[in-house]
């Protein structure tokens, strides 16, 4: 999607809101990221798709996107963000650093975007989805990034990223702030695969093992944060 196309969609009292909201964000995200103290588990499973030759459709939770931003900075990953103000915001942030974003989501402009997002995974790049956006139902994922795996080849590598001190948005996917100092835990799963020209069965579930191993990395980053699962449903 067209940049210029989007700004056209929006107020002018949306983009200057837009750009005042990403002037901020991203040195107020980039300061306290420089602080967290990390734990990680799972990062042979990056390395392995990487010395495949191929490149990885990361996906994670909507609500965690400001530490998957920070975690992944700088490797050239396109991430589809939603067509609209909240998308603005979140994608003139993320460009910042170093993501690039296709705008659509599943209600408007995703087809034209996972087009775009399925020529850059030909052409090298990694790609992203945080998988139940645009506006939820939250922990239900959505099927761009199975349907991109299945045309592409490349695995899905699910993660999740925890803090023990943070601020909770209060929308839709309770998007974690994490506060100055914090611990942070980040667990990589294991990869999924899925077959090129795959029936719609096997589409689904694959979107359900996605599903399933999302809810099972934020148990297993609470675990090691010392924290109880609060998954809705788990």
């Amino acid at each position: 999607m067209n940049t210029t196309s989007l700004l056209h969609r929006l107020t002018r009292g949306q983009q200057v809101r837009a750009a005042a909201i990403a002037a901020v964000g991203y040195p107020t995200v980039a300061a306290i990221g420089m602080t967290l103290r990390w734990t990680v588990e799972g990062r042979e499973h990056d390395e392995a798709i990487l010395k495949s030759g191929r490149q990885p459709i990361f996906a994670c939770w909507h609500g965690r996107i400001l530490l998957g931003t920070y975690f992944y900075r700088g490797r050239g990953i396109a991430v589809m963000t939603s067509q609209n103000f909240d998308g603005e915001w979140i994608a003139r942030i993320i460009e910042r650093f170093g993501f690039y974003a296709p705008r659509g989501s599943t209600s408007r402009g995703g087809r034209r975007a996972l087009a775009q997002m399925r020529r850059m995974a030909f052409n090298g790049s990694a790609t992203g989805f945080t998988v139940d956006g645009p506006r939820g139902p939250r922990y239900k994922v959505q099927p761009g990034a199975v349907w991109l795996a299945s045309l592409t080849g490349n695995p899905i590598l699910p993660f999740h990223a925890e803090t023990d001190r943070h601020w909770t948005a209060r929308s839709w996917d309770a998007t974690q702030v994490p506060k100055p100092f914090a611990r942070a835990a980040m667990v990589i799963g294991k990869p999924i695969d899925v077959e090129r020209n795959v029936s719609a069965t096997t589409l689904e579930e694959k979107r359900l093992e996605l599903e399933r191993s999302l809810c099972q990395l934020e148990e297993r980053a609470k675990q090691l944060l010392g924290q109880e699962s609060s998954l809705e449903g788990a």
